[in-house]
């Protein structure tokens, strides 16, 4: 089963996520903010990340940051509402900083595991989607190789 470490400061935000995940069948770590969150992390355990931005005592961009630093393939999902400046430039921050994905809130839960369940099958099997794009495993030639 997946692990994936949950951070969010809003208790009935983060109950009502874990409850959705552990319907999936995923195992769920829980923070209820950044400085939490790297206590909790276990790079050999963790398989995903999902991280509200603004959270007291260390926020969701510093986790990201320290997350890239300790473990650069670790699939981020970035969560915010936002706060006075809006969630855009928050979540277009945590985009630049690495996150896979960003979720404005409200979100749809629906959406988020979508999302979860995609970025997990790519690390599970990550040549997944070329070989779909490529059936038979052959590489496409460019016009540069010799054909001999």
């Amino acid at each position: 089963m997946p692990v994936i470490l949950l951070i969010e400061d809003d208790r009935e935000l983060r109950e009502m996520l874990k409850t959705a995940l552990l319907r999936k069948d995923y195992t769920v770590l829980e923070a209820a903010n950044g400085r939490e969150a790297l206590i909790r992390f276990k790079p050999g355990v963790t398989d995903l990340i999902i991280t509200d931005l603004i959270m007291p005592e260390e926020d969701g961009l510093k986790v990201i940051m320290k997350i890239r630093e300790i473990k650069p393939s670790m699939k981020v999902i970035a969560i915010s509402g936002g706060g006075k400046a809006g969630p855009a430039s928050y979540l277009n921050l945590a985009k630049a900083l690495g996150a896979d994905a960003t979720f404005s809130k409200p979100f749809s839960i629906s959406d988020l595991v979508n999302k979860i369940d995609e970025l997990l099958k790519k690390t599970r099997n990550p040549g997944a989607a070329d070989q779909k794009d490529n059936p038979t495993g052959t590489g496409n030639r460019s016009s540069s190789e010799s054909h001999t």
